[in-house]
């Protein structure tokens, strides 16, 4: 996929459809992740293959002309290293979490990121939120708090595991979009960027933990169970989606829509996940909790909609005026 032209809006299908395929790609991405490391717990060699998996997927394509990306660039690996550093920091937090959290209880916490996104907004000059989207915020916090107190399974490393993630999602997001704004990349290039770049650390981590080669030898073993094979060739393809629905949706629209999503798809995700793949022990508490984090951030996102409608039209979006 080539990159947008300079001086093009985005079409209002393109940034529907990159937006919805993202939401749907990253809720399944949640569920299959979790039935893999249900059965495997080794998430760095997990997310070492897929990003492999990416890699090898985009090179190949590429030299068979499946793809119109450029061709490796030194310059360019530079300029999307920490891109790469925060995104693979990001899916190694949240895999770690998910060893610990049950899945209503992570799609809670990662709803943090767009407080951590409009703080980090507020500091970089886009100025101070809007009441409603300041009052959202903090309603899908005290959620969060309310939520852990009832959770009769609560897991101390994997909420700092989830917490740490967000951090890591938001630094990553909004460099994406700078990328994409000023570097004029295409979501296939940032994506095989991303996955190239992050081999080296990530082979690295593996081997330093102590999970390779004990991992390995595990994952061939498992793959000889049809059910473990077929979710875990899921996992690859998903991951895949994943990494370029997001890109897609954060280039095309912006960091601050992709967190949007993010959260309306936690919504299903969060009902989805009381009776898919067990682990959740229902407290009203925790229920409760729940309500408000969802009830949060819908209203978080309705005001960001309003906040965007009621903007006085511009002749370019706020993207396309960085690339000039």
């Amino acid at each position: 996929m080539e990159s947008r032209s300079m001086d093009a809006e985005p079409s209002p299908i393109l940034s529907l459809t990159s937006a919805f395929s993202y939401g749907v790609a990253s809720m399944a991405m949640v569920f299959i992740n979790k039935a893999v490391l249900m059965q495997y717990s080794y998430s760095l060699t997990l997310l070492t293959v897929q990003q492999l998996a990416t890699t090898l997927l985009i090179h190949f394509g590429r030299v068979m002309g499946y793809t119109k990306t450029r061709g490796l660039n030194m310059a360019t690996a530079k300029r999307l290293f920490l891109v790469s550093l925060f995104y693979n920091a990001n899916v190694a937090f949240a895999l770690a979490s998910l060893k610990g959290v049950n899945i209503p209880m992570y799609i809670a916490i990662k709803r943090l990121t767009p407080l951590a996104v409009l703080i980090a907004g507020f500091f970089s000059g886009k100025g101070r939120p809007s009441t409603q989207v300041s009052l959202s915020v903090i309603l899908t916090a005290a959620g969060v708090i309310i939520a852990a107190l009832g959770d009769f399974s609560f897991d101390l490393f994997g909420y700092s595991m989830a917490l740490t993630s967000v951090l890591f999602q938001t630094m990553y997001l909004v460099l994406v979009e700078k990328s994409g704004a000023e570097d004029g990349h295409s979501s296939v290039e940032i994506m095989f960027y991303n996955s190239f770049l992050s081999l080296p650390f990530l082979l690295f981590l593996i081997i330093a933990i102590g999970e390779f080669p004990n991992s390995l030898s595990l994952l061939v073993a498992k793959s000889n169970s049809l059910s473990f094979l077929v979710i875990l060739i899921l996992s690859l393809v998903m991951g895949i989606a994943l990494n370029y629905t997001m890109f897609l949706c954060t280039i095309v629209n912006s960091a601050l829509t992709t967190t949007i999503v993010g959260v309306l798809k936690g919504v299903g995700s969060t009902t989805l996940g009381f009776v898919l793949l067990g682990g959740v022990k229902v407290h009203a508490l925790n229920v409760t909790g729940l309500v408000i984090n969802t009830a949060g951030g819908v209203w978080y996102s309705y005001a960001k909609y309003q906040q965007k409608k009621n903007k006085p039209p511009k002749l370019m979006s706020d993207l396309e005026a960085h690339r000039k």
